[in-house]
């Protein structure tokens, strides 16, 4: 399953590695990719065996500190 949202507050390639280490922890995520938009609104898209929740996914989305909007 293919789930895609938007990530703010990411500016640089740390930021995406933060949020791509904290949402491959999340039970079923097979592989997380970031399309950078540096200090906008970026999507994530995330591949995973599971239907994923908007809370599990805003949980470590905020744990790395950004916001999904």
């Amino acid at each position: 399953m293919n789930t895609t949202v938007t990530v703010s507050g990411m500016t640089c390639g740390h930021c995406v590695s933060s949020v791509k280490e904290e949402l491959a922890e999340v039970d079923g995520v097979q592989s997380v990719s970031v399309e950078l938009n540096a200090g906008g609104e970026s999507p994530v898209t995330i591949e995973s065996t599971r239907e994923l929740t908007s809370e599990e996914i805003a949980a470590a989305v905020e744990e790395a500190g950004y916001t999904v909007v």
